[in-house]
């Protein structure tokens, strides 16, 4: 945990500068913008293609501020669907970017047979972390209660992310879906979270918690590595029915590595099976546009996930 030494903010072995450049993973790269541009002009190469093919209902509202709306692609071979649904939450440290960067592995999966949706969430500091999460989770439920409507099983739903996002999609893998539905076991049939964040600990010690203004309880209630550590309701916690893929690029800060890490460590000790690679030659940001690249390690693991 942190400590104050010689006036310096320290987490485990780290002084402040340090550790805001471990949870820095631009740090690892020259330009940010390269990547963030190639998840738009993909997102946009993918959502033009869906709209022409007719293949995409964008913007249906899962919820009620202007943030909370979704876009779901629909598979483009009507004798090929398979009934199953993928669901991706992007990242930006729960403060960026938006759906509109967030389709680009949505043609690989429509290629497939199966349906694709990207959720558009509110950001820090015009909303909480406890509200962010709060929203995924009515996203979920909505997609869970619309299946019929939009021609894909309930009962096959798949979440991936990316940093924040990888956290976003641990936590509703971690959700007790009965206090929102009448469903007795867990909605969430797998996950891939991709350099995620699991614990929020040294994230409220940098200028990450400025925009978030993490309390100690919502440290506790939105860390995976904690929530199993903290709470009392265990019997609850839904993931050992859940199929997990974790991965990072080769090229991140070690302490995103360690977070993965530690997160695989504890679905051992839990005996949750999770599949893990560190994939060579991506970094923190172009690791997850693997997920459009149908024969990548990544897709090809969740594709597996999925069948």
């Amino acid at each position: 945990m942190s400590k104050i030494k010689n006036n310096h903010l320290l987490y485990q072995d780290f002084d402040l500068k340090s550790l805001e450049q471990e949870y820095s993973p631009s740090s690892c790269i020259d330009d940010i913008n390269v990547y963030i541009n190639q998840y738009l002009t993909l997102s946009q190469q993918n959502l033009l293609y869906a709209q022409q093919q007719h293949k995409v209902l964008e913007n249906l509202q899962y919820g009620y501020s202007k943030d909370e709306v979704l876009d779901l692609f629909l598979p483009f071979d009507s004798g090929n669907v398979q009934k199953k649904i993928h669901v991706y939450f992007h990242g930006g440290y729960w403060q960026e970017l938006s759906k509109n960067e967030s389709c680009f592995a949505a043609n690989n999966f429509q290629q497939q047979g199966f349906h694709f949706a990207v959720i558009n969430y509110s950001l820090a500091p015009q909303a909480t972390l406890t509200e962010i999460v709060e929203q995924c989770r009515q996203a979920i439920v909505w997609l869970y209660q619309h299946a019929n409507e939009y021609g894909y099983d309930n009962n096959e739903i798949y979440l991936s992310g990316s940093s924040a996002g990888g956290h976003l999609a641990m936590m509703l893998a971690l959700t007790d879906w009965s206090q929102y539905l009448t469903v007795k076991s867990n909605i969430i049939k797998g996950i891939c979270a991709v350099s995620g964040i699991y614990d929020l600990t040294p994230i409220a010690q940098t200028y990450i918690n400025k925009p978030l203004q993490l309390t100690s309880q919502e440290i506790i209630e939105n860390s995976p590595l904690l929530i199993d550590l903290e709470s009392n309701h265990t019997a609850n916690i839904p993931l050992p029915d859940c199929k997990v893929i974790l991965a990072y690029g080769d090229n991140e800060t070690n302490e995103f590595k360690r977070q993965t890490n530690a997160m695989k460590q504890r679905l051992t000790k839990q005996n949750i099976h999770s599949s893990f690679t560190e994939i060579e030659g991506k970094n923190h940001f172009d690791v997850i546009l693997d997920l459009s690249i149908p024969d990548s390690w990544l897709s090809q693991s969740v594709l597996q996930q999925m069948a």
